[in-house]
């Protein structure tokens, strides 16, 4: 179905069911239905199964699974609320959604749904299980028909074209892989850098003739092989510099008695064979087998998508990632994360439009002019790589121009003077790359995209077009892209769009000289070390999009979004005009790789210029429209939460670090370690303390310390085995190359930073799973030593307990938070001080008191349980989550939010502009 017989279909399909819903008996129907009417599954009934056995205490069913795209469906009728917890047959209460997941926790791994979907027959709950924790997308009934798109989901695990492409390309890779290692072995030097980088060219160039003889390129199919196959082992080497040098010649120049076969092979043109001086190895019989009969006789590479298989190439073939192990590329679904609300959606909008007007000379007129506008945008990929972003678009673009050349000859052979009608070329796609190899790369990537393209046009306007010699040129430029000015490559007058997924090396990764980039550009700039490097791409992009329409759209790691970098990078750049169109929230950049590589990315679109098209914020499957994106991707003011020593909010209880000893590991012991310790020094044991870190805390496994702090130096000289652990310290700190541990040595039995408690103290783990709705909090005796991995609040009493470990709390952190990985990273200085605490009432206090009390009386009816155990979102008892709830309807009371329906986005913006206030006084 195309887009307007999907959107009549939805109005249809939404029209008889309104008003209708009951959950026993129109469930069925109602799914089947949606399935086949509205997306166009033939067999329905195939598709999705109904009623699936589930062994909890008790049979349950699943009301709807469909297996092919993991979806998961749990339906209920009409007028019935999904957010409301509804009565289980074993008496419990749960939402919906926890209905579902109990579901999901019994089925094998497997078949772990990636999508929940809780529906009334009036509006459907989309949960993204990547994301567990993030808010539902609301799609409503009655929008189905503008809005159908977004259930696509429910059908559309990736098409069946795509995942063969995928699966082409990537044994592509694995054949030049073979044949890389094969060469690799053949030269006199393989570690010489020249030889790589012959090395590097030869594999490109067979690369490009084994496509051009499948694709047709060459004139006849096999024309590559055929000519190769003649030769014995020992003249293929000759054979093939012959052929290189030949395809570098236009007819007019080549030898008159040159031979039959090689005077058969067009002229490339494009730089691709200018090079003959190139390093070329003798062939084996492994070499010869592996490209006359493995890549050449047994592949067709007219099947591989260019957008894949050029990084897969690049990958494959470039030392350090070689060395590193890692095949990586960006799959098509994550380019168009960027590339659709950057352009693409916009385009697709606009040709829509024109396709639906019913005036023929009008429309003939707007699809002119919108081929016409096509054909003059510009693109720069600052950081290209393969150049598989530069490469999809150019696809995505000729696909719609095809369309457009479809309306416009209405599929007949093209007459006349107009013989090419093509009008949208590779050398409006530009790229920076600092890798010579993946330039060359990227170049043949755009060549191949375009055969493929004009093939299709071929399809639509019956005739032959000339793909060679190549007729059109990359504009792809070798550089450093922080080290050269933007407008050296393309003029911004000139330009409309930057986009691209710069390197992810976080701000203590960095090696010297990229600091020393990241210094230069942000010159003058307070604490601009603590930038990750992919925040010179903004400053740059910024600087070019100056006086100038251009709008980017860059791939970052999320730690641009999260703590302290926020204010340091975005507070200038808002300052500088930049205003965010559209936003990313927090996903897994997968790599399609066979080895796989994955990061927790945003995605930022953003502008200098007047932009009135509608912000998007994405949240995993969810599409909401808003009024302003802040650096947080928050729907809010520009607010910036910046570091403070201090509590924002008094009488809250200070917080601190916990100890930090620097013994280099003399004083901390595993439980055995220390029992073996004390077997050997038994009066050390009254020093002995147990010692709590994140983990340690999490998983309630204790190690010990060692604390002789307070030990009188007449007791230590009665503890030999003590005294060579200080001795010890003593020696390793006086051996520092830092100034202040050389002079704590003087102390080596004190702690660089010490937090030793008097009475029982909360302890916050510094880091904690993303996929635990609550981290998990706790009070702690006055015996025990905390470690600098989590984070110490003295004098807490329970209403504090109760206030941070509230939803409020954690949507808050969670926002403001930095990451490791996708973890939480929870500091004092930026989550816990800058919290704005509620001010209640007496009562409200005194409740909350109470419902914290419940949370700690919940978890010790699980003794034997850690808290991952007691906060694994699967396993997490009912007791306790019922507790949890309580505790948090208590916090949202005492600030005014319980019953408003917010969403978690909502409280944080809110919070945001109770800190803003509290901040300014």
């Amino acid at each position: 179905m195309n887009d307007v017989e999907q959107r009549k279909a939805a109005k249809e399909f939404a029209a008889y069911w309104q008003g209708k819903g009951y959950e026993k008996g129109q469930s069925q129907p109602f799914w089947l239905s949606l399935l086949n009417k509205v997306y166009g599954v033939e067999n329905p009934e195939q598709f999705i199964s109904f009623e699936n056995q589930v062994h909890l205490d008790h049979t349950s069913f699943i009301d709807g699974y469909i297996s092919e795209t993991k979806v998961m469906i749990e339906q209920k009728s009409i007028k019935k609320d999904l957010l409301a917890p509804i009565k289980q047959s074993d008496g419990t209460l749960l939402k919906p959604i926890e209905q579902a997941k109990r579901y999901a926790a019994e089925l094998p791994v497997s078949q772990h749904p990636k999508w929940i979907v809780t529906c009334n027959f009036e509006k459907f709950l989309v949960y993204d299980m990547e994301h567990p924790h993030n808010e539902p997308e609301e799609i409503l009934l009655s929008n189905l028909p503008e809005e159908y798109y977004r259930l696509n989901f429910l059908v559309d695990n990736g098409s069946a074209h795509i995942r063969k492409e995928m699966e082409v390309s990537m044994a592509a890779g694995e054949l030049v892989g073979k044949l890389y290692n094969a060469f690799l072995n053949q030269y006199n030097d393989p570690s010489n850098a020249e030889s790589l980088r012959s090395l590097n060219k030869l594999c490109v160039r067979l690369v490009f003739c084994l496509y051009a003889e499948d694709a047709g390129i060459f004139g006849e199919h096999d024309m590559f092989h055929d000519y190769l196959e003649r030769f014995e082992v020992r003249d293929l080497r000759r054979a093939l510099i012959d052929l290189f040098k030949v395809l570098d010649q236009k007819p007019a120049k080549r030898d008159p008695y040159l031979d039959k076969q090689l005077a058969a092979f067009p002229y490339v043109n494009g730089g691709l064979f200018e090079d003959e001086n190139i390093e070329i190895p003798n062939f084996t019989e492994e070499i010869r087998d592996l490209l006359l009969q493995k890549a050449s006789s047994d592949f067709d590479w007219s099947k591989i998508s260019p957008t894949i298989f050029g990084a897969v190439f690049e990958s494959t073939l470039n030392p350090e990632t070689r060395r590193s192990g890692g095949m990586h590329y960006t799959s098509i679904e994550n380019i168009h994360k960027v590339i659709d609300p950057l352009f693409l959606d916009e385009l697709k909008n606009e040709f829509t439009k024109i396709k639906n007007i019913t005036v023929k000379r009008t429309r003939k007129l707007q699809l002119e002019a919108f081929q016409k506008k096509l054909a003059g945008l510009k693109f720069l990929d600052p950081a290209c790589g393969s150049g598989n972003f530069l490469t999809e678009t150019y696809i995505s673009l000729r696909k719609i121009e095809n369309e457009v050349i479809r309306l416009l000859t209405g599929g007949e052979m093209i007459l006349g003077e107009l013989l090419n009608p093509i009008q949208v070329q590779i050398k409006q796609f530009y790229g920076i790359e600092i890798n010579d190899f993946a330039v060359a790369v990227a170049k043949t990537a755009l060549w191949i995209a375009e055969s493929q393209m004009m093939k299709a046009t071929e399809d639509i306007v019956h005739m032959s077009l000339d793909f060679l010699p190549l007729k059109t040129y990359t504009n792809i430029h070798e550089g450093n892209a922080l080290s050269m000015d933007w407008e050296d490559v393309v003029p911004k007058n000139e330009l409309n769009y930057i986009m691209g997924n710069p390197p992810f090396v976080g701000a203590r990764m960095m090696s010297a000289a990229q600091k020393n980039e990241l210094l230069k550009i942000f010159d003058g700039l307070k604490n601009a070390g603590n930038l990750d490097y992919v925040s010179c791409w903004y400053k740059k992009a910024t600087e070019m999009m100056h006086h100038s329409k251009i709008r980017t759209a860059l791939v970052s790691t999320n730690s641009i979004t999260q703590g302290e970098q926020v204010a340091i990078l975005w507070k200038p750049l808002f300052e500088e005009g930049v205003h965010i169109d559209f936003a990313y929230r927090t996903f897994r950049w997968d790599s399609e790789a066979s080895n796989r590589a994955n990061v927790h990315c945003v995605i930022i679109g953003f502008s200098i210029s007047n932009n009135l098209a509608e912000k998007i914020i994405f949240t995993g499957n969810q599409r909401q429209s808003v009024k302003h994106i802040n650096a947080y991707l928050l729907d809010g003011d520009d607010i910036f939460v910046e570091n403070r020593k201090t509590v924002l909010c008094k009488p809250a209880p200070e917080a601190r670090s916990g100890n930090k000893p620097i013994d280099d590991g003399n004083y901390l012991f595993l439980p055995e370690e220390m029992e073996e310790f004390i077997k050997k020094e038994p009066l050390a044991k009254n020093f002995f303390r147990p010692w709590i870190g994140a983990y340690e805390f999490i998983n309630r496994k204790p190690r010990y310390c060692l604390w002789l702090g307070d030990c009188s130096p007449s007791e230590l000289r009665r503890m030999p085995l003590c005294l060579k652990r200080v001795e010890a310290v003593k020696e390793f700190r006086l051996n520092s190359k830092s100034p202040g541990t050389r002079k704590l040595a003087d102390k080596p039995t004190r702690f660089h930073v010490e937090t030793i408690p008097t009475k029982p103290f909360l302890v916050m783990p510094l880091t904690s799973s993303e996929r635990r709705k609550y981290v998990p909090i706790g009070f702690l005796p006055p015996n025990y030593l905390a470690s600098n991995l989590v984070v110490v609040v003295a004098n807490a009493s329970l209403y504090d307990f109760g206030v941070i470990t509230s939803n409020v709390f954690m949507a808050w952190m969670r926002y403001v938070c930095g990451r490791l990985k996708s973890d939480y990273r929870i500091t004092k200085d930026n989550v816990y001080n800058n919290f704005p605490w509620p001010t209640p009432t007496e009562a409200q206090k005194a409740k909350i008191a109470q419902t914290a009390q419940g949370i700690l009386d919940a978890r010790a009816l699980y003794p034997d349980s850690s808290l991952a155990d007691l906060y694994d979102d699967s396993a997490m008892p009912f007791k306790l989550l019922k507790a949890h709830r309580a505790n948090d309807k208590a916090v949202m009371e005492a600030y005014g939010f319980y019953g408003k329906g917010m969403t978690e986005s909502q409280c944080v913006a809110e919070l945001m502009k109770m800190y803003q206030v509290l901040a300014n006084n």
